[in-house]
Parts: C-alpha cells; sequence; structure tokens
C-alpha cells in the first residue's frame, strides 16, 4: 500500500459510521458474550491458538458475529476470504474454492471463509459449500440471525461448533458508550461530549442489546447537541430521544422468535400469568405475527390446559378466531386479548388431553379392538341376523339416564384414561 493509499483508507475510517470504527479488533476488546469468548472458553482457546474448525454464530443484529468474524481474520494466519450471501452466489462460491485450492497447494496454507447471512444463501448454494467444509479445504464461519437449526443445511451444522450470541445487557451497553464518548482515536473523544446518566438509560432502552443501534443513536446525538458553557456537546434526554427512530420489535416470523415468543405466551397462560401473557402477545403484534396463527394456538390451549374445568374456554377462543378473521387488524388485538385473559385466569385441567394421549398409546401399542356385539351398529341390512346390539341396555330407559353395563372391546379390562383433578377457581 501506498502513501496515497493509506491516506485514503485513514479517510475512509474516519468517515465510517461510530459503530464500526469502534468495532473491537481483540478479543479483550469484546465487551459482552463472555460465555462464548470470554477467558478459558473453547472458541477463545482455538482462536488464540489459531486452530479454529467451522463454527456458526447465530444472534440477533448488533451482538458480535461480524465482530468475532474479523478478530478471528486479524488473528489468524490463514488465508481470509469474505463472502456475503444476499449477493454472493454458486460462481462466486467456485472462485474462493479454486483459490483455496492454489493456497493450499502453492504455500500449504489453509483458507477461512466468513459467510455473512448465510442462512441466505439457497440449499443448492449451501450444497456447493459442503464437500469443501466436510473435506478441510476451508473453515467455514457463518454468522446468521436466524436459527441454523432450521434455516441452515443440516450437513453443514452438523460440521460446524454452534455458537449462539445474546443480545447485550443494559451494563454492557452503557460501557459500549462510555467508551465511545472517551476514545480519541476512533470514538467521539475528540468532541468531549458529555451524557447524562438519563439519556445514556434512553439510549440503552431503545437500543434493545443491539450495540450497533446504541452507537449509531449516540453519534448522532453527538454531532447535533447544543453546546454547553464549555463549549462542547451536551447530549441530554431531549437530545438522546431526537437521535433516536421508533424502536423496532426484535421478531421474525419463521424463525427462532417465532417459536421462542409464542412458547413463551402460551407458557404464561398456561401458568394462570395473563400481565405475562399480555406482553408476550404485545410483542408478536408489534412483531407482525399473523394474528390467526395466534389465535389457533389459544384454541389448543384451551383444549389442552383448561379442557373441562372451564368448558367455556374452547368456543370463546373459537370466536376469537372467527373475530379476527371478520374485523382483521389493528382491532382484532382487542378480542385477542380478551381470549388471553379469560384463557390465562379460568381454572386448568389437562385431563382430557393426557386421556387421549394415553388411549392412542393403548392403540398404537396393538391393543385389541375388537367390538362387542351389543355395542355394534344395527342400521345396515343383516345386522339382526349377526347379533348385532343384542344385549344392549339403553340408557334413557333407566333412571337417571345410566345403566351398568360393558363399553369395552372384547377381552379389555376397564382402563382409566380420564382423570379429571379439582382445578383451581378463577382468579
Amino acid at each position: 500500500m501506498d502513501l496515497f493509499s493509506a491516506a485514503a483508507e485513514r479517510d475512509r475510517e474516519q468517515d465510517a459510521p461510530l459503530a464500526y470504527r469502534m468495532r473491537p479488533r481483540t478479543l479483550d476488546e469484546v465487551v459482552g458474550q463472555q460465555a462464548v469468548v470470554g477467558p478459558g472458553t473453547l472458541l477463545r482457546r482455538a482462536i488464540e491458538a489459531d486452530r479454529l474448525v467451522s463454527v456458526i454464530f447465530f444472534g440477533p443484529p448488533g451482538s458480535g458475529k461480524t465482530t468475532l468474524a474479523h478478530i478471528i481474520a486479524n488473528a489468524t494466519s490463514a488465508r481470509f476470504e469474505t463472502l456475503n450471501a444476499v449477493s454472493a452466489g454458486v460462481a462466486d462460491i467456485r472462485r474462493v474454492i479454486q483459490e483455496a485450492s492454489d493456497e493450499r497447494k502453492l504455500y500449504g496454507r489453509k483458507t477461512v471463509l466468513f459467510i455473512d447471512e448465510i442462512h441466505r444463501f439457497n440449499k443448492a448454494q449451501q450444497d456447493a459449500l459442503l464437500p469443501y467444509v466436510e473435506g478441510g479445504l476451508v473453515v467455514l464461519i457463518g454468522a446468521t440471525t436466524e436459527n441454523p437449526y432450521f434455516e441452515v443445511n443440516s450437513a453443514l451444522v452438523s460440521r460446524s461448533h454452534v455458537f449462539r450470541l445474546e443480545p447485550l445487557t443494559d451494563d454492557d451497553l452503557r460501557q459500549l458508550l462510555q467508551r465511545a464518548l472517551t476514545d480519541e482515536e476512533r470514538g467521539l473523544g475528540r468532541l468531549h461530549a458529555t451524557l447524562s446518566p438519563e439519556a445514556a438509560t434512553v439510549l440503552v432502552q431503545y437500543a434493545a442489546g443491539d450495540a450497533r443501534r446504541a452507537l449509531n443513536a449516540l453519534e448522532l446525538a453527538a454531532v447535533s447537541a447544543p453546546l454547553g458553557p464549555d463549549g462542547y456537546p451536551v447530549i441530554d434526554v431531549e437530545q438522546a430521544r431526537q437521535s433516536i427512530q421508533s424502536r423496532q420489535v426484535l421478531y421474525d416470523k419463521s424463525g427462532d422468535e417465532h417459536y421462542d415468543t409464542i412458547s413463551a405466551f402460551i407458557k404464561s397462560v398456561r401458568g394462570s400469568d395473563p400481565d405475562a401473557a399480555l406482553l408476550w402477545l404485545a410483542k408478536m403484534i408489534a412483531g407482525g405475527e399473523d394474528p390467526k396463527f395466534i389465535a389457533r394456538r389459544l384454541i389448543i390451549l384451551a383444549a389442552e390446559d383448561i379442557g373441562n374445568a372451564d368448558p367455556h374456554g374452547l368456543p370463546l377462543a373459537v370466536a376469537a378466531l372467527h373475530a379476527v378473521e371478520a374485523i382483521g387488524m389493528p382491532e382484532g388485538r382487542i378480542p385477542l386479548a380478551q381470549a388471553t385473559t379469560y384463557l390465562a385466569t379460568a381454572p386448568k385441567s389437562n385431563a382430557a388431553y393426557m386421556g387421549i394421549n394415553q388411549a392412542l398409546a393403548d392403540v398404537e401399542q396393538g391393543l385389541k379392538l375388537r367390538v362387542p356385539a351389543h355395542l355394534r351398529g344395527t342400521g345396515y341390512q343383516g345386522a339382526k341376523a349377526l347379533g348385532s346390539g343384542e344385549g344392549y341396555l339403553y340408557p334413557h330407559d333407566y333412571p337417571g339416564h345410566v345403566v351398568e353395563q360393558n363399553y369395552w372391546p372384547e377381552g379389555v379390562s376397564p382402563r382409566s384414561y380420564y382423570r379429571p383433578d379439582v382445578p383451581r377457581e378463577r382468579r
């Protein structure tokens, strides 16, 4: 690189967004994710020893997936290649593979291939990678916001270590904000801006665990904040609020957040906590979840977890589905909330659910199910000659409309499937 190229590179760095400039360059600069890259962890030892095997990082935006890939690039002696699955195709993969092969033959050096948003690769593209990852020609680093067990070729996943990155904590984000304010080389230190604790709280809550969002909002606040008596920017609560857009809910309608959130919702309703259930419901609505999907899950819950402890639960859940179909959103949130709170506060019983599961288990295990003569149908020609229905006792002919007789298959002793308990009363 000549002097002009070096100068141009410095200019690009200075013009880059704060989140890019403050990206950690070493493992010691990483904030958060200590379970993944903290001292003594498997991944950290592998990076420090330059003995990395194929890995997939998955987690929400701003949790450090790409950062870890760049740290590995700085630490490894291997040739490092980068592809973005949004724009790359099979031809790009073949080019990288050919260059990796040449590198190994000529210099004996391995190649590390980082693929950002790897879930965007289709099956053919992922299949094209598989033999070279399996054969060790390339060490794969994949980054994805989607659960790789859903979105990435299972063969690739099985040949990689999967590391889940969590959203950064509030303390992590505060540490990043303070570092950016004081770093004179890459951060905002030359501005000498001050950030009030209350304004920091606004930015942290807005970021919701996303380092990139926190730093970008801080940068906008710092360059637009009014100057204080000392001539330096002062970022107060109002400036912080003006620097952020309306908060986006982290949610995907087909991946990890979808499954985890609906699980938390159903478990809250089952656990009789209407307030937590409403919060998870609000997250799904704000995230654009299909309201009919939510209503269908409530119908299942009404039968599975409430059952005959409150028989009104099931028709109410069905009515909520019809209401959502009739009126749409956003008004559909109201019957969904009504059904959610009713079912959450209803007494619970899973006796019918457990009963049918046990009966099905007996059937699947080969229990003999020959219908005895007195229970057989009589509505067809020749039934009487075959003895069908003979000896059947019609319950309505007896006091209380009940009569003792055998209702079980031939040769099967009575079993107990339905065991209703005494549920807790409605909250």
